[in-house]
Parts: C-alpha cells; structure tokens; sequence
C-alpha cells in the first residue's frame, strides 16, 4: 500500500526539502510508493498528489498537534477526492518519541543542565491543539526533569519572546528554547531573534520523524486488517 506524508507546508523551500526527504526515506524503508504533499501554503495538494499515487494509499498527517487541519482540514480534502482506497492514518501529535528527539535537539544546540527552557509550539486558537501543546511541554519537563514554559510563535498564548524575557527576569541567568516544529521555515527563523541562549533545530531531520511515520503506517494497515 502506497504511503502520503500530509505536512502543512510553508514557502520557505528548505522546509519542502526536509519533508520531500523524510518521503524518501520512508520509501526506502517501506518498499512503497511514497510522496509528499501540503495541505496548505504550497503544492502538491493531496488532491495533487493522490492522482500521481493511484492504488490504496495511506495518509499519514505529519502535524504535531491536533489542530483544526488535523481534525477538519484534511479529512475534508480527501473526502472530496472521493476515493474509496485511501487510509488516513494518525497525526504525529504530542508522541513521547518527538519529545524526546526534542530533548536531542537541545542537548545538540548546547543547552546546559541548569538552563530555563521554553518550548516553542507554532500556536493555535484550536482548544485541542493547545491542549497538545501543553501536554508536550509537560513531557519535556519530564524528560529534562524541569520545569519547562510553553510558549507560540504565531497565536493561542503567551508568545516566545515574552517567555524569554519573563524567565529572565525571574532570576534564569540562561534560556534555551526548544522547537516544537518540523521543518525550517519563517517561525524558525522567528525563534532565533527570541533573546534565547540556545535555540534548537526542528524536528524533522531526527530519526524518530521516519520512525513514527512507519509505525503511523503500520499502526493504519494494522487498523485496516482488523476491521476488514
């Protein structure tokens, strides 16, 4: 069965880049066919790519909160494909394995022990995908075994750069801000002029992107074959 990565999309083309990648990765992994698409901002749309992937395919939402794309946007898109042999498979949402890739891309960027964290979401006015957020903030802190400040980028909460600037002011001598994002892009971009220490990397690029992309795949075959 044919494999679709859904990623919101974004005009910056490394971000494209990044998701094209984990495709061709996954293609190599599985032995299928496997594309990308971008429910939004950019093309292919699902409606793109679903005419180049004919045959039963698999949609693996590639979100990590489960916002208003997630829960209307997308099954809506490919509802009025009207295709019968497409799966839609699970968003990646607040998954202890992003989180503690997370926690890697921190340690990589150089943040210290001691250092107040932030963990940077892109921020939504969605009541799930604010809760999504809070519950990956809480896991971090878990994973780091200290408290860490949920902050947005865009909207839905206090934003990042206010964060920043309030852990200072409390006493944090150093801040370093984790990325609750997938790929490199204009809200990237915004996290380094935060005031921030440390600014980790996105996510996509860590294995443990490919990984639940496969186990979202197997975990939707699985699904299938059960209620078959």
């Amino acid at each position: 069965m044919n494999l679709l990565l859904a990623a919101h999309g974004t005009r910056d083309p490394a971000g494209a880049v990044v998701t094209e990648r984990v495709a061709a990765q996954a293609a190599e992994a599985l032995g299928v066919r496997v594309a990308a698409c971008f429910v939004d901002v950019r093309r292919p749309s699902p409606a793109d790519a679903l005419a180049e992937l004919p045959g039963p395919c698999v949609v693996v939402p590639m979100f990590l909160a489960a916002g208003y794309h997630v829960r209307v946007d997308v099954p809506a898109q490919l509802d009025a494909i009207g295709r019968h042999d497409v799966l839609l498979g699970q968003a990646f949402g607040p998954d202890p394995a992003l989180v503690a890739a997370a926690a890697d891309r921190l340690a990589a960027a150089g943040a210290r022990a001691d250092d107040a964290v932030v963990l940077a979401v892109a921020g939504s006015s969605d009541p799930h995908a604010q809760a999504d957020g809070a519950r990956a903030a809480r896991r971090l802190g878990r994973v780091l075994g200290r408290p860490v400040t949920l902050a947005t980028i865009a909207t839905g909460g206090p934003r990042v750069g206010e964060a920043v600037a309030a852990l200072r002011a409390g006493g944090a001598q150093r801040v370093a801000v984790a990325s609750w994002l997938l790929a490199p892009g204009l809200f990237q971009r915004h996290l380094d002029g935060c005031g921030a220490d440390v600014v980790a990397a996105p996510l996509a690029d860590h294995p443990a992107v490919l990984n639940l992309v496969l186990d979202r795949y197997e975990t939707a075959l699985t699904a299938r074959t059960r209620t078959a």
